[in-house]
């Protein structure tokens, strides 16, 4: 079992910047592959990336690109989503996943965090 806890959400005005951190309870964290997700209010959950566990991202939505960059250190059991340039519609709760493997992971990840909420204000 691998438990997940994000933090670093917060409140922040278009064109900020906030980090958002996933800590795996877990010490083979380095063998997943991870994903951050989001679900905007009265939006479905939305896939926003992933990373393999050697580091390689994956997968990036259209929407964040250029602006959202996934990272992880194996060292600290944590993945981190840094998030630029945030606009209004990037206001969601945002959730951190693990899986075997990036497409796993995209599609039925293993475990879930419990998710922490970005507002971004206009």
């Amino acid at each position: 079992q691998v438990q997940l806890v994000e933090s670093g959400g917060g409140s922040v005005q278009a064109g900020g910047s906030l980090r958002l951190s996933c800590a795996a309870s877990r010490r083979t964290f380095n063998t997943y592959a991870m994903g951050w997700f989001r679900q905007g209010p009265g939006k479905e959950r939305e896939f926003v990336g992933a990373i393999t566990w050697t580091g390689v991202i994956t997968y990036d939505v259209d929407a964040v690109k250029g602006r959202f960059t996934i990272s992880r250190d194996n060292t600290k059991n944590t993945v981190y989503l840094q998030m630029n340039s945030l606009k209004p519609d990037d206001t969601a709760v945002y959730y951190c996943a693990a899986a075997s493997t990036t497409s796993v992971v995209r599609t039925t990840p293993t475990y879930w965090g419990q998710g922490t909420q970005v507002t971004v204000s206009s």
